[in-house]
């Protein structure tokens, strides 16, 4: 497994203030701006966009943009953040023989606006995430964790063949929980870090489209491919609490959060219908929704397809079917979207549920630049 790895270039780990820059092409790239990617950080307070130039950074409620570095001339087709800090971590997409190649993380200190750091391998790099401890990096059928202060393997885990680079992790650091696609086809591996250990769900028949974990790693949301139904577990022992239905036609999910007060699910699909869930208010604790829970699955090897209940969405909102949208969630009932097509919508949903009301509309890119800088950030 180690032979995907290549090496680990490492610039001044001992202070990212010291850090050597990178060299990193002058010229201004040609064109008009186009989105690659857009991420949420993982509180939703900001999120970040990989372009066909470089990348930005964005705060919101309200929106507004923090950082702009459009001086590369092939981009970056992936761009995360670490909350609200100076540390990004970015993936170029190889055109031109980029110095930034598709199998290659770099550590970026914004700080010091250099790379502390790059991680290669060889194979692309199908998406990353940050931990304050730790850099995941997801390959095609293999994930790799690394100690962000030292940055060594700390642990790999072998994948059924995953695309998406699909992957989720906790942000608490008393649950260092990883969640990822199984081996198996509809099977999802939850790994805690801190203890080392692996706990297998089969949460689908078909192949997984999409998770998510609780920012405390507590809860996990999925969805197949096939895309109608939305299931939560107990991200530690594997339960079923609660299931949600889409709708019956086949579609392909984009997008699935959990609220960080436990209360609301949001999912965006193709369809271009947002759909938010109300969670049972004792999810976690009530003896009565795991039993409840454990019914529902004797009941669906029993009962025909479709007669058994799925709990409906309690609140949507019409979004454009042509664009894919990534959910977060914003204080006081609100839904936060960016789009591939790089707007930016807030939305808000009452205690009658229905129909949403949209709150603000903005192409991301037209904003002006905020005076203020991102924070630094100690690991």
């Amino acid at each position: 497994m180690m032979s995907s790895m290549i090496f680990s270039t490492v610039r001044g780990i001992g202070s990212l203030l010291k850090s050597e820059t990178c060299n990193s092409p002058s010229d201004e790239a040609n064109g008009d701006k186009k989105v690659l990617s857009v991420a949420w950080n993982q509180d939703w307070s900001g999120f970040m966009v990989g372009t066909n130039q470089g990348f930005s950074v964005y705060t919101c409620n309200p929106i507004n943009e923090r950082i702009s570095r459009d001086t590369h001339k092939s981009g970056f087709k992936i761009a995360e953040m670490l909350f609200l800090s100076n540390l990004f971590a970015i993936v170029g997409n190889g055109y031109n023989h980029s110095e930034y190649p598709p199998n290659k993380v770099f550590i970026w200190d914004d700080h010091s606006k250099s790379c502390f750091c790059e991680l290669a391998f060889k194979s692309e790099v199908i998406s990353v995430k940050l931990r304050r401890k730790h850099i995941v990096v997801v390959l095609r059928k293999t994930v790799y964790v690394y100690s962000f202060s030292d940055l060594k393997v700390h642990c790999l885990m072998e994948t059924a063949v995953n695309p998406k680079g699909l992957c989720c992790v906790s942000q608490v650091e008393a649950k260092a929980v990883l969640a990822c696609p199984g081996r198996h086809q509809g099977q999802v591996q939850v790994h805690d870090l801190r203890r080392n250990t692996v706990k297998y769900i089969k949460a689908h028949d078909s192949h997984i489209a999409c998770m998510s974990l609780t920012l405390d790693g507590s809860l996990l949301a999925t969805a197949s491919t096939k895309g109608t139904l939305i299931r939560i577990f107990n991200a530690l022992d594997g339960t079923l609490l609660q299931e949600f239905r889409r709708g019956i036609v086949r579609a392909e999910i984009y997008s699935v959060a959990i609220s960080t007060n436990h209360k609301w699910v949001a999912v965006s699909s193709e369809k271009g219908t947002l759909h938010v869930f109300r969670l049972r208010p004792d999810i976690l604790s009530s003896p009565k929704n795991i039993n409840q829970a454990s019914s529902l699955s004797l009941l669906r090897g029993i009962l025909p397809k479709y007669s058994y209940e799925n709990e409906r969405s309690f609140a949507q909102f019409s979004l454009p079917v042509s664009t894919k949208f990534t959910v977060g969630f914003g204080p006081e009932n609100t839904v936060l979207l960016v789009g591939i097509d790089g707007s930016y919508r807030r939305c808000r949903f009452d205690g009658e549920g229905g129909q949403m009301v949209e709150l603000e509309h903005k192409q991301f890119f037209s904003l002006q630049q905020a005076d203020n800088d991102t924070m630094v950030v100690n690991l």
